[in-house]
């Protein structure tokens, strides 16, 4: 008879005390990690925070993976020993862009990522971020994060994957599926729609049923039947009334009915106790732990809920069924993953697999294809054996650029002995060549003129809790604090002490051979300075191999490839603006612009030149194919991302004008043609009726083939009939 992990899970539940299952569910953080540590800790506990996170907080020199490793196997040995059945918690991390349980490698942050356009990649480091997550005996990962960013004020935004569904869904399945193949559990957040008017976090949702099941349900879908993902994070948020935390609608009838999703459901830090705090539903947390537990939520976060889930049951707000569906779920995660046959991490393997030479290798690689050449007339690449002198300007300039929202250990900054700044990284290539003059904007008058060239490298202040209404550049009257209580990176304080626009303006009319370099997390207006700069790559937050990457496209040592994941609007103005936005009445026009976007979606110059064509379509049983040829016609070696977009009418409902479909990125050497096949699948063509019933309902479709939403090469006509897809006679 075939022993499952749900047998097994059933199993051994049958043999447990009800205080026993209540502890599975409970669980502990601690941010000091002292010799009071364990004195503190409640070891009976089914789920922790893992201690990595906290051992680097005052030491000169972080701690290593395998003291990390260490340490987390000993919290693991005295929860078993404490455990009448010698149960193993789950130790539980972030893992946003890198896993955050001190020195971890470091990529490019999320939306980075999502501009590389690359499946493949994103796998890859979903893979690696897996491995040195399950390395030290982190085996629950509070990662990706798949809220579709609509509005750019939100903080957040440098989190997700942009502003589309299909991008979005993607990625977060490559990074689940990566995770996962490891034996971390993945957890998608934050579910569902996190964000509310002009970008505020975690504010009310009054979303639609239709558009958030047409949007912001979607990659949460994918990231669990692709993505193989066993967990999921419910929102701070309330939906239609309801805190997500305790939403039965969301928790049970749409993730599990509809779905068929197994896993366990997690609170947001303290998510649970807002039910009665922020959200005043009931007057005592432990009947919020009621609501939420009966709803569907499972395992309250970060710390103890065991007394309140004990008073709970006591009053009889809950009951053992109420208790057993929610243990059986983390017990069978927890045999799924291996976790109880095989409870501890490898010290010496830790040390060989976390930061290794592949590893960062993978963060270069994929910093390089993360890099947005926004602008460029006749400046870039920068040409090392023609230059004497380089002016740079910028804070970013000296700063590594991992971002610094969820990048690090708690009370230190991510670091790293071979990791360098992109100041430093100039400074190395163009030693022999060029002298590179770092100095204050207060000088940018004395010296940009004289050099050669000039650079400016930008800061923004962004992140979780820091929402804004003015997404232009920070001026010199700009500080900010964020405090977390400790929970992610404690306390931190960035203060901009010049009026980077002013700046940029006075660098561009001092020297016309300059470039903006922009390291951020989500779009800012650029409308004050735009105009009067021959060139801007928008570099984000390309990770611990971010300075070698953007020093690399500077001066053409590669040739940048990647898209915008989301739109540049012209001004704060135009927000929330997004490339798929359904038909207006009239029209989209201010009276200070016509509402088209700076930049838009699926958008990114290159130093080379391809050429799409010759373009076919044909329609198969299960999908429509698309065939072209792409040919490098330009100067250097480079790739392009081929977007297959879809606009509908005569259809049942209104369409967006258009959505991604389909995309793949494509190389081609210096005067190569590569030939290039995409499917564009069935459900590309599905949508939710009138009624709410989701299928392949009739309509009329252009299939557009290009290589942004605005930057079209080819586009045929499609209709589907009766379930079948078929192109117009």
């Amino acid at each position: 008879m075939e022993n499952t992990p749900a047998m097994r899970a059933e199993k051994l539940l049958s043999q447990m005390s009800v205080e026993e299952k209540l502890y599975q569910l409970s669980s502990q953080m601690l941010f000091s990690v002292n010799e009071e540590y364990e004195q503190n800790r409640n070891h009976k506990y089914g789920n922790f925070r893992n201690p990595g996170h906290f051992m680097h907080a005052g030491k000169e020199e972080p701690v290593s993976a395998a003291e990390v490793t260490e340490r987390i196997n000993r919290d693991v040995r005295l929860s078993m020993d404490a455990h009448p059945h010698a149960i193993p918690p789950l130790e539980h991390g972030e893992a946003l862009h890198g896993a955050q349980w001190g020195m971890a490698t470091c990529f490019p942050q999320p939306i980075a990522m999502a501009s590389m356009f690359d499946d493949e990649m994103a796998a890859r480091i979903g893979d690696a971020i897996g491995k040195e997550c399950a390395a030290v005996g982190v085996h629950q990962a509070l990662a990706p994060v798949v809220n579709v960013s609509r509005d750019c004020r939100w903080g957040r935004t440098v989190e997700t994957f942009g502003e589309d569904v299909l991008l979005s869904s993607n990625m977060g399945v490559a990074i689940c599926r990566g995770l996962q193949n490891n034996g971390v559990i993945a957890t998608p957040k934050h579910y569902a729609d996190n964000y509310s008017y002009g970008g505020r976090d975690s504010n009310v949702s009054d979303t639609s049923e239709r558009v958030m099941r047409e949007v912001y349900l979607k990659p949460f879908e994918k990231c669990f039947r692709e993505g193989g993902a066993m967990s999921v994070m419910a929102a701070y948020n309330s939906w239609d009334g309801i805190p997500c935390s305790c939403s039965k609608r969301l928790l049970t009838e749409i993730l599990r009915d509809e779905w068929g999703f197994q896993g366990f459901v997690v609170s947001d830090y303290t998510g649970v106790e807002g039910v009665s705090g922020a959200h005043m539903l009931v007057d005592t947390d432990w009947k919020a732990e009621a609501f939420c537990l009966k709803a569907g939520l499972d395992v309250n976060l970060p710390d103890c809920s065991f007394d309140k889930l004990k008073t709970a049951y006591d009053e009889g707000w809950i009951n053992e069924e109420d208790i057993d569906r929610a243990v059986l779920r983390v017990l069978t995660a927890k045999f799924s993953i291996g976790l109880i046959d095989n409870p501890f991490a490898d010290p010496e393997a830790a040390e060989k697999i976390v930061r290794c030479e592949s590893h960062k290798k993978l963060a270069l690689e994929s910093a390089r294809q993360s890099i947005v050449l926004l602008k460029n007339e006749g400046v870039l690449p920068f040409k090392r054996t023609e230059m004497k002198t380089l002016a740079v300007f910028g804070a970013g300039a000296d700063i590594l650029p991992v971002g610094r929202n969820y990048s690090g250990p708690y009370g230190k900054e991510w670091t790293a002995e071979d990791a360098k700044t992109p100041l430093q990284i100039l400074r190395e290539y163009l030693d022999g060549y060029a002298e590179v003059i770092y100095a204050e904007d207060d000088r940018i008058e004395e010296i940009a003129g004289k050099c050669d060239a000039a650079i400016y490298m930008t800061t923004v202040i962004e992140g979780e809790g820091m929402d804004r209404s003015d997404i232009r550049l920070p001026a010199f009257v700009r500080k900010t604090q964020k405090d977390d209580n400790g929970m992610i990176v404690g306390k931190f304080a960035i203060e901009v002490r010049t009026d980077q626009e002013e700046s940029i303006r006075r660098m561009t009319e001092a020297n016309s051979n300059s470039a903006v370099v922009l390291l951020n997390g989500a779009p800012v207006d650029m409308s004050a300075w735009i105009d009067g700069c021959r060139a801007v790559l928008e570099a984000w937050y390309p990770g611990e191999q971010g300075g070698q990457a953007i020093c690399d496209i500077l001066f053409g040592e590669i040739c940048p490839s990647a898209k915008l994941p989301i739109t540049f609007p012209r001004s704060v103005g135009q927000l929330p603006l997004f490339y798929s936005a359904k038909p207006s009445g009239r029209g989209y026009g201010y009276v200070e612009n016509d509402g088209s976007p700076l930049y838009p979606f699926g958008y990114g110059l290159s130093y080379t030149t391809f050429v799409l064509a010759p373009c076919s379509c044909r329609c198969c049983e299960e999908h429509l194919e698309i065939s072209l040829t792409v040919e490098n016609i330009g100067q250097y070696d480079g790739a392009e991302v081929v977007q297959i977009y879809l606009s509908g009418k005569n259809c049942d409902v209104v369409m967006p004008r258009m959505e991604l479909k389909a995309y793949k990125r494509v190389f081609a050497g210096r005067g190569e043609k590569t030939e290039v096949i995409i499917e564009v699948p069935a459900e590309a063509f599905m949508y939710y009726d009138r009624e709410m019933a989701y299928g392949m309902h009739d309509g009329d479709y252009t299939v557009s083939v290009g290589i942004s939403c605005v930057d079209i090469k080819n586009s045929f006509a499609v209709k589907v009939r009766d379930g079948k897809i078929m192109l117009f006679d």
